[in-house]
């Protein structure tokens, strides 16, 4: 009797998940420096250091290519908020988001710069995305946010212009890193700069919702 070799069952499925994710990190890059219009496709090729019949493989034009770089960007964003129930605790649920998106801030600053651009050009790529997955999104984050409140849980906020407040403050450090950066005197940011802001933000938006900051 033959042994069945597990790894080999899942390793095709990884190498799609890793060429996926090389692809959209150049793509982040390219997109960035070139915009849509001068991005190529064998340029996002040269960056993740594939043969473009690869990139092609996964993605058959740009426009797929940078829908799916937005798609990966807006998951990453808000995937620590995406599973609260209204059992969670809002403080911690709150907080987490805060540092969750700081950092996101942090670590992926030509991300939010390229969201940022999108939706200054009037968002002609993620229109559909913003009226469907977005808005769905925010409503039902929404929700849980209102049960809080009509719980007695947290202050009579409106939960709408609190994700919204949440999004723009903490990207503010990466679509405005130049203005920040002078305004401080700094060269560039260091891993200590996001902690003060994440401690800050955090301080500030719990305390207007009428929640303690949970301890560290």
């Amino acid at each position: 009797m033959t042994t069945k070799n597990t790894s080999k069952t899942y390793r095709p499925g990884r190498i799609r998940e890793r060429n996926h994710e090389i692809i959209l990190a150049a793509a982040e890059q390219e997109f960035a420096l070139h915009g849509f219009r001068g991005a190529t496709i064998q340029n996002i090729a040269e960056r993740a250091e594939l043969p473009k019949s690869n990139v092609l493989y996964y993605f058959s034009n740009k426009k797929k290519i940078y829908a799916a770089m937005f798609d990966d960007i807006l998951a990453r964003w808000n995937a620590v908020f995406s599973s609260v129930t209204v059992d969670d605790d809002p403080a911690e649920a709150l907080a987490s988001f805060i540092r969750a998106k700081v950092d996101m801030a942090r670590l992926y600053p030509l991300a939010s710069r390229l969201f940022a651009m999108e939706i200054i050009q009037g968002a002609p790529f993620l229109m559909t995305h913003l009226r469907t997955n977005m808005r769905e999104w925010v409503r039902g984050r929404a929700g849980v946010m209102q049960q809080w409140i009509d719980q007695g849980r947290m202050a009579p906020v409106d939960p709408v212009q609190l994700i919204f407040l949440i999004w723009s403050s903490t990207q503010h450090y990466a679509d405005f890193q130049v203005q920040v950066l002078m305004v401080e005197n700094k060269a560039e940011y260091e891993k200590q700069d996001f902690d003060r802001v994440a401690d800050f933000l955090t301080d500030i938006i719990l305390r207007g919702c009428g929640l303690e900051v949970p301890k560290k």
